[in-house]
């Protein structure tokens, strides 16, 4: 198989970047991979053991100039014997065609999101031109993996992609089982200690790209619309705020206020998801799965988010553990955090922990491959 990624993926620290690096490290243990990635991950060479990374290729700004390697990429397809090219997301979709053409190899258009929608709600001109693009490329493939169904079946029906070489691969999650409650306990406790704050202290959580526009936004609900909210109805709480690439002006707002404790980047998140009471996600912009849901709900927490960002997500599977808000609703998103219960316990499902395992993803998107 060669990957071909088109952005800066090393570190995976986001949820996107994750969701591209921890699906060919799985997929590495059942075939060999060589991804081709853009040379903003030169650091990667060294870094990553576990896969053959070549780092050469122009960023997706300057995707064009990657005509000048196509004769070397047609040689590493060549030496390497590769069967398979998959791309990541369709900014390089023109050139997977290419090289199919050239060397007679399958091609697979592996999507995070519909790139198109993204650009949209970030307010870029153009999108609808990149529509048309991506549309072509997408209808041009051997096989498309959408990371959810709601965006395989739109783009079946309003694409007129073939439904017949389309799936399904979301983004899936190393953890096999929750949090015990020893751990969630030793974690608050270390919160609520750091923090010199009292055991009745309701924890929520939220983390991501800040300055991500979907994120942006969900900064400016939670500083705007919860906050004042929560505070009228005198609930003892903390909003804990993780993230990376936060704009000046957002860390001062969030540092401001006293309710709320801005962490930045976190190496180990995983003392915020046992020790949180619940995560939030108060997004509706942007298209794709929020990663953010998938780890939280794997960790054992109970999620409070906007309908609009639980696509991706079997509701009845999660039962309990998944609080489904209207859009734009931020009373009733606000009275689900005041009501939410600081001793019930939700077990996360075992169902999710076989549909979200990155190494059951994976050998489903195996059966998936073109012959």
């Amino acid at each position: 198989m060669l990957g071909i990624v088109s952005f800066k993926v090393f570190p995976a620290l986001m949820g996107g970047q994750k969701y591209i690096v921890d699906y060919y490290k799985e997929l590495a243990k059942q075939t060999k991979v060589v991804l081709a990635v853009s040379k903003d991950n030169k650091e990667a060479v060294l870094s990553e053991k576990e896969l053959n990374v070549l780092p050469f290729l122009f960023n997706h700004w300057y995707g064009f100039l990657n005509l000048f390697y196509c004769f070397k990429l047609v040689q590493i397809i060549k030496k390497e014997k590769i069967d398979i090219i998959i791309i990541d997301h369709s900014y390089y979709g023109w050139l997977g065609i290419l090289l199919r053409f050239l060397t007679g190899r399958k091609l697979i258009i592996k999507s995070a999101n519909l790139e198109a929608f993204r650009f949209r709600d970030m307010g870029r001109w153009g999108w609808q031109l990149y529509e048309v693009y991506e549309k072509w490329v997408l209808q041009h493939a051997d096989r498309n993996f959408f990371i959810s169904d709601e965006e395989r079946l739109y783009a079946i029906e309003h694409w007129k992609v073939n439904a017949t070489i389309s799936y399904t691969i979301p983004y899936g999650t190393f953890i096999e089982e929750p949090y015990s409650q020893f751990e969630k306990n030793e974690s608050r406790n270390s919160i609520l200690n750091n923090h010199s704050l009292s055991v009745e202290t309701k924890l929520f959580l939220f983390n991501g790209t800040l300055d991500y526009i979907p994120n942006e936004d969900a900064l400016y609900i939670i500083l705007n619309e919860l906050v004042p909210r929560l505070n009228q109805a005198r609930l003892n709480y903390r909003i804990i705020i993780c993230g990376v690439q936060i704009k000046p002006n957002w860390e001062a707002q969030l540092l401001a206020c006293p309710t709320i404790i801005f962490k930045g980047f976190v190496e180990h998140i995983e003392l915020y998801n046992q020790g949180a009471h619940c995560f939030i996600c108060p997004i509706t912009l942007g298209t794709g799965v929020k990663t953010k849901i998938t780890d939280a709900v794997a960790g054992g927490l109970i999620v409070i988010a906007c309908k609009k960002s639980c696509d991706g997500f079997n509701q009845n599977m999660l039962n309990n553990q998944l609080i489904v808000v209207e859009d734009y609703n931020w009373d009733e998103f606000a009275r689900a955090m005041i009501q939410l219960p600081i001793i019930e316990m939700h077990e996360t499902p075992k169902a999710f922990y076989k549909a979200f395992n990155w190494a059951y993803i994976v050998r489903e998107s195996i059966l998936y491959l073109p012959k």
